[in-house]
């Protein structure tokens, strides 16, 4: 498969869309990001890596790390994170009060907001004083980069987060939320900050492509794990968009309103792509062009 030419192809294509739609404008590091950037990478599970435009430019994942967060749950947990988060699509907004309130404080998946929190909440229960669980492992499946925070993106999550702080208050208050929600909060607006690349997102899902092993061949999750976290993001990690992303992709995938979109062929690749302008829904615009066309031009896709 030349990828690259492939790649290059891609980015020709979808340069009329580099810099339509809209920013994540509510959180002001993110209105600032130039628009016209675009990057996309896809990674082998061999470790060959093809790049074009902006790859190697790091920005803010956003709730791409949401991923990561699951996965760390789930090797701590096991299935026992299913008994206070679903497994279901939101059919609703990824912040949404409402839903949480008719279905008693379970989030209807971990990649929504609340779910989000929950997740870190079971992973809080665990991580001694001094030890960032997430960030460690983060570091640990992306071939040990030098992967951190973005402090403004934190800071500027903690100063608008305030229908965060409700959700995670509604969660206390139907006994789904062991740790105090401020703990919780301050760990869900670092995860949201962290700072990464396409190439470096695509090396730490590696992971999700090769039945569990990191970039370096260390096993970071279990066979069954990564075809649980996989299926997840078929189904919800997309926000309420994930139809459309089976039908035009074809590849689990995860997003970020940082304008990141993570994806998996499994046994095959993993391809990132990030361009800052989303779509109503949230999804990066020319992001998701870009995904279907590289499923249109290798032929390669979960169907």
């Amino acid at each position: 498969m030349d990828y690259a030419r492939i790649l290059r192809e891609i980015a020709e294509e979808v340069r009329p869309l580099v810099g339509q739609g809209r920013a994540a404008e509510y959180i002001p590091p993110l209105a600032r990001v130039p628009r016209d950037r675009f990057g996309m990478v896809v990674r082998t599970v061999d470790g060959e890596v093809f790049a074009v435009g902006d790859a190697g430019e790091r920005f803010s994942i956003q709730s791409i790390a949401k991923v990561f967060g699951l996965t760390l749950a789930m090797r701590l947990e096991g299935d026992a994170v299913w008994k206070r988060v679903g497994r279901e699509p939101s059919g609703s907004a990824f912040n949404s009060l409402v839903q949480l309130e008719v279905e008693h404080g379970i989030p209807r998946n971990p990649f929504i907001n609340a779910g989000a929190l929950v997740v870190l909440d079971l992973i809080l229960s665990h991580q001694p004083d001094g030890v960032d669980l997430v960030l460690d492992f983060v570091r640990h499946a992306g071939a040990e980069s030098p992967v951190g925070y973005d402090a403004a993106v934190a800071a500027a999550e903690r100063a608008t987060g305030h229908r965060n702080r409700a959700l995670a208050h509604f969660l206390k208050s139907f006994g789904n939320l062991g740790n105090d929600p401020d703990r919780v909060l301050d760990a869900y607006f670092l995860l949201c900050s962290i700072s990464m690349s396409c190439a470096e997102i695509a090396a730490a899902f590696q992971y999700l492509a090769t039945g569990g092993l990191s970039a370096t061949g260390e096993r970071v999750a279990t066979e069954r794990q990564v075809k649980r976290v996989n299926a997840v993001m078929l189904t919800c990690g997309v926000y309420d968009e994930a139809g459309d992303y089976a039908y035009r992709v074809g590849l689990p995938a995860k997003s970020g309103v940082g304008g990141g979109v993570v994806a998996v062929m499994p046994g095959r690749f993993v391809a990132t792509v990030w361009s800052p302008c989303l779509s109503e829904k949230g999804n990066s615009l020319a992001g998701t062009m870009a995904l279907e066309l590289l499923t249109t031009k290798t032929a390669l896709s979960i169907f």
